[in-house]
């Protein structure tokens, strides 16, 4: 089985972890996460998932078949073979939305040992890298507008006098079966939404109220914003220190 290190132990890269050993494509004792000294909760996370933690990034390149960097890496030569990839948290229960883009030095070996990795822990898709920072502020920043989303929605519920925990219960199952009927029927999600509006009915009054106050550019803008922010980021992040 392979090995797989990490340059880099928060969330996401915990979240992968996991979802890696839970899908089979790695046991935890062939995983090796580097992270600095101050960072002790990233080492102890990692570790109570069965995983190996070290202070030195050359640990990790020189003990791993296959190296993720979960930081920018800026410091990488000309001639490395590097994947870009943008995943999100929801590869924990491998649920993942990840992208990829092929630096000039990459093989078809290489681009199918990726694809692997991450459909393992949901989809994952091809794609050029000048989109890689448009990925970033639609899927990998994505879950937190949908909790954000799922918190008003339960809130509303609880206005109305349903308790609680049915309100966020009821919430997360209609989001995850609107997302089901969209990637399993095909359907634009225009159309599925007309099926829920009947002529004069509660759910159009409701969608009225969401398009007067402007709902959809807020959407657009916010992933406007984050792309801005992440192609800033992209230029001008600091580069790896070993």
């Amino acid at each position: 089985m392979m090995s797989i290190g990490f340059i880099g132990a928060g969330k996401i890269a915990q979240a992968l972890m996991k979802g890696l050993v839970t899908a089979g494509i790695c046991k935890a004792d062939r995983i090796l996460a580097s992270a600095p000294k101050a960072d002790f909760k990233c080492h102890q996370d990692s570790q109570s998932l069965g995983c190996r933690t070290t202070y030195h990034n050359n640990d990790v390149i020189n003990n791993s078949e296959i190296v993720i960097l979960a930081v920018k890496p800026h410091a990488l030569g000309a001639s490395s073979r590097v994947v870009r990839v943008m995943s999100n948290t929801p590869v924990l229960i491998r649920e993942g939305a990840s992208v990829y883009s092929c630096g000039t030095n990459v093989t078809k070996a290489d681009s199918q040992t990726v694809r692997k990795l991450f459909t393992s822990v949901g989809m994952c898709e091809e794609m050029p890298e000048s989109l890689i920072d448009a990925v970033t502020a639609l899927s990998g920043s994505g879950p937190a507008y949908m909790y954000t989303c799922m918190e008003a929605l339960a809130d509303a519920g609880v206005l109305q006098g349903i308790p609680r925990d049915l309100s966020l219960k009821l919430v997360a199952q209609t989001l995850i079966g609107s997302a089901r009927m969209v990637l399993e029927t095909n359907k634009h999600p225009a159309s599925l939404k007309d099926d829920v509006c009947s002529p004069a009915g509660c759910t159009i009054h409701a969608m009225y109220h969401l398009e007067k106050h402007g709902l959809r550019a807020l959407l657009m803008e916010a992933v406007a914003a984050a792309t801005d922010v992440a192609k800033w980021k992209s230029k001008n992040d600091k580069p790896i220190v070993a």
